[in-house]
């Protein structure tokens, strides 16, 4: 699969130019610097594949971003999640690069940006410029690398897209020069037991099986007795030359006697997959250890493209008396590999660990709707929601908090969960809001749509839910001004908003009734407002900022400060 889409590639760009006919001459870098990641193509995310690179700038921002072919911007976001301030250009090769997580935008594209942000007196907006509006030239500086939006860290965020498709194609095809000698290493090693009538070394259920480093470098699990269908998983991480951090493995294999039962990597995955991720890993151990378990099996549910080949589901079938050789390879995109072999004999023993099971009154299908209700309380489940059929659980607590199952078991669409809140007064329902409840009990926001009688939430978690009732409006305090100060010499005007418990939902700033664009980073509750947007008559100015929570409490902060351009005060 590798060899024919670097083909396609090839092809790609001999159709654009004679001269630039290889990905490695047709794209340049990003940035100037070497490249080190702290994220690879298909990395396993919460309910999401990784779907780009993650470059290092160094704990810096700031950093100078190049377009890495010619093109045109073809779609801005500004958001203050997700990917934060995002770029998306075009090329004429049939292919979209991304750059996400940036600091602020090249000047013209920043104009262009700003001009609409305030005409629609938004500081959220997405755009999709024309193909003559914003052309960019290979190697333009394009936008400055930063930690906007669902960053965890200073870095670049960086995708290659095929342009008809949309699905993100691994960007190391195309030429990045990325250090990696090292193979990934392996932390874990499991067993599946996938019948009731499969054990694993005695176990009816997960079995974690040791192993030890041999002489030319492979990994040797000791002898595994089993029987019946079962199926392996391992934990596992990558790391590239000069960088420390855990990356995703690029292909994993199983083979059982020589044949290979199951083979994935990660060269390309459509957006309308990825959340399959969750019927690759161990959901409910990821839900109680948060460590990420990579089966080597099919599960039920499972329908990603990434996987080019499965005999059996990667199930191995254990008979009585017959001897294995199982064998996990774990690759990354250089060709480094580390190779697991594992021992299995068929041999059926008395099971000391007993699967455990949960039998409850509601058998839901996962291929139709479901409904179900209790207390105040109905969950309704269209066709598809969960990955497998499974025994339901619907439980009233008592005291206003209701259990939906569970939230080890995930879930692929949205549900829709409803209260009757016709027990309360309007001036109640104002302030009410549907929470979810943490394992420590602290609630979250989830979008309420509310009716007469009914309050409703979509949503893709189990759990604990419940009403929680917010009267408390946010707080807003400047943090680099006072009250009355003169701010000649600012370059920028910052306030501090917080909210102790639905969260932030609007905020509007105007300076002497003007709309002016406040830059909202809920990581450090920031508003920034940029003196250079607008120009002010020297003098006294009034600040107006109006923050509202997610059940509609409000509050006004207003301030004067004196600013006279040019001069110091």
């Amino acid at each position: 699969m590798r060899l024919l889409h670097i083909f396609f590639v090839l092809l790609t760009c001999i159709t654009v130019s004679a001269q630039e006919n290889h990905p490695k001459d047709y794209f340049r870098s990003p940035l100037d610097i070497p490249l080190l990641l702290s994220g690879t193509f298909g990395e396993l995310r919460s309910n999401h594949f990784h779907s780009g690179t993650d470059i290092k700038t160094r704990q810096r921002e700031g950093l100078r971003t190049h377009a890495v072919a010619g093109g045109y911007v073809s779609r801005i976001k500004i958001s203050p999640w997700g990917y934060g301030k995002a770029l998306y250009i075009t090329h004429p090769n049939g292919y979209t690069s991304v750059y996400a997580h940036l600091q602020k935008l090249a000047p013209k594209i920043r104009e262009y940006v700003r001009e609409r942000q305030y005409r629609e007196e938004s500081f959220g907006i997405e755009l999709f410029p024309g193909s003559d509006a914003l052309p960019v030239e290979k190697g333009e500086i394009i936008a400055y690398t930063g930690n906007t939006g669902g960053s965890g860290g200073p870095h670049l965020h960086f995708e290659i897209r095929d342009t008809k498709t949309e699905k993100p194609i691994n960007p190391l095809f195309f030429g990045l020069e990325v250090k990696d000698t090292k193979p990934p290493m392996v932390q874990g090693l499991y067993a599946y037991p996938l019948s009731d009538s499969s054990q694993v070394n005695r176990s009816e259920k997960r079995v974690s099986l040791h192993f030890t480093r041999q002489p030319d470098g492979t990994l040797l699990a000791d002898k595994v007795n089993a029987h019946g269908p079962i199926g392996f998983g391992i934990r596992t991480y990558d790391r590239q030359d000069l960088a420390y951090n855990r990356n995703g493995p690029y292909g994993v294999q199983l083979s059982v006697n020589g044949t290979t039962y199951l083979y994935y990597d990660f060269d390309t995955f459509s957006f309308a997959e990825s959340r399959y991720i969750n019927t690759l890993i161990d959901y409910a151990h990821y839900i109680r250890k948060r460590q990420r378990i990579q089966k080597c099996f099919v599960s039920p549910g499972n329908k990603l493209s990434v996987i080019s080949k499965k005999l059996d589901n990667g199930i191995v079938n254990i008979a009585e008396g017959a001897d294995y050789n199982v064998i996990i390879e774990v690759n990354d995109f250089e060709g480094n590999k580390s190779v697991i072999k594992i021992p299995v004999s068929g041999k059926k023993e008395e099971t000391v660990r007993k699967r455990e099971k949960r039998i409850t009154d509601n058998y839901l299908r996962a291929n139709r709707d479901n409904i179900y209700a209790a207390g105040d309380v109905t969950v309704f489940f269209p066709a598809n929601t969960f990955y497998d059929d499974l025994y339901f659980d619907l439980k009233d607590n008592g005291d206003g908090t209701y259990e939906i199952h569970n939230d080890e078991v995930p879930v692929h669409r949205n549900f829709t969960l409803s209260f009757d809140v016709s027990g309360y007064t309007d001036a109640e329902k104002e302030q009410l809001f549907i929470a979810r409840l943490n394992r420590n009990d602290r609630p979250y926001y989830s979008t309420t749509y509310k009716r007469e009688g009914t309050f409703s939430t979509r949503t893709r978690y189990l759990g604990t839910y419940t009403l929680k009732k917010d009267t408390t409006a946010p707080k807003i305090i400047p943090a680099n001004f006072k009250d009355g100060q003169w701010l000649s010499n600012y370059r920028y005007l910052k306030l501090k908003i917080t909210d102790d418990l639905s969260g932030i939902n609007t905020y509007r700033a105007t300076i002497n009734g003007k709309w002016i664009l406040m830059e909202y980073e809920p990581k450090n509750n920031t508003l920034t407002y940029n003196f250079n947007d607008l120009r002010f008559e020297d003098g006294k100015h009034n600040l107006n900022v109006i923050v509202t929570d997610n059940v509609g409490n409000s509050t006004t902060f207003t301030a004067t400060f004196n600013r006279a351009t040019g001069k110091k005060q």
